[in-house]
């Protein structure tokens, strides 16, 4: 089974200012030399957390889906993080995962930031995404997101598939204040280990249009909630890790939290216990 490289890019963004976001993530990208199976953005990476929604909305074929679609095909590599969209008169926090085919996969964020009025300005989505690439399934979520483990328990398909997990690797990409900085380091060791999944938690640094600060923090957890990336906090950096399938598959194996979980049904209000 082959290793996974993913490369993250911890970057500052230009308070709605596409033009300029896509022109320092074109080169940021243009400047990664080695290999990468995919390459993780920051939420809202085109515009920064903004909810202003109505001014800086894009289709589904605005600039910024097309620009994803073109530096994927040029670096052959997928690429992932959310922007603004509207759709039949409505606006979405949504993910994009580019395939370097052109083909894409969505995900529009379940939980709006009520701290922010997020749910005045956007529409939660519905529906869990979990892509596949190179035999990995990945689970994208954005933000807020993260705070909520029954939408992202990892299910495991047990009769059927003999325990083979819903996905194995939850990513999150994010505008996280730095004020809060403990509970997004928390939280990803946490998804983690319940989970028994690699975490690559993708989170923008510097001060917002509304001078909020972000320290970054972004880092690639392996399954026991050990950090195994070096991207240091408050710095614009672009790393590359390459995570180990073989090493997930064993430690499930040896370690089967798993066979314990209890059985829930999202919505349900409820969950039953596995007997």
């Amino acid at each position: 089974m082959n290793d996974l490289k993913i490369t993250i890019i911890q970057s500052n963004l230009h308070w709605e200012n596409m033009d300029a976001n896509l022109k320092m993530f074109s080169e940021k990208i243009s400047s990664i030399k080695e290999d990468t199976d995919l390459i993780v953005l920051p939420e809202m990476f085109s515009t920064g957390f903004t909810m202003n929604n109505k001014s800086m909305a894009e289709s589904m074929k605005g600039r910024t889906v097309a620009w994803m679609k073109r530096m994927a095909k040029e670096k052959k590599c997928a690429i992932t993080g959310s922007v603004i969209i509207e759709e039949k008169k409505k606006y979405y926090n949504r993910l994009f995962f580019m395939l370097p085919d052109g083909e894409y996969k969505t995900y529009d964020k379940r939980h709006l930031f009520r701290y922010a009025h997020e749910q005045n300005y956007y529409t939660a989505g519905k529906k869990k995404l979990i892509v596949e690439l190179k035999n990995w399934k990945i689970c994208p979520i954005i933000c807020y997101d993260l705070r909520f483990p029954v939408w992202i328990r990892n299910k495991i398909l047990r009769q059927k598939a003999k325990g083979k997990s819903e996905y194995d690797i939850l990513l999150v990409v994010a505008n996280w204040p730095e004020r809060r900085n403990h509970p997004w380091k928390t939280l990803l060791m946490a998804r983690a280990m319940e989970n028994q999944v690699y975490v690559a938690g993708i989170n923008r640094v510097g001060d917002d249009g509304n001078n909020i600060y972000h320290s970054g923090d972004s880092a690639v957890l392996n399954f026991k909630g050990e950090i195994i990336s070096t991207t240091k906090p408050h710095e614009e950096s672009i790393e590359t890790i390459a995570i180990s399938k073989k090493e997930l598959d064993e430690w499930r194996k040896t370690f089967p939290a798993w066979m314990d979980a209890d059985k829930f049904k999202v919505g349900s209000g409820r969950s039953r216990s596995s007997k």
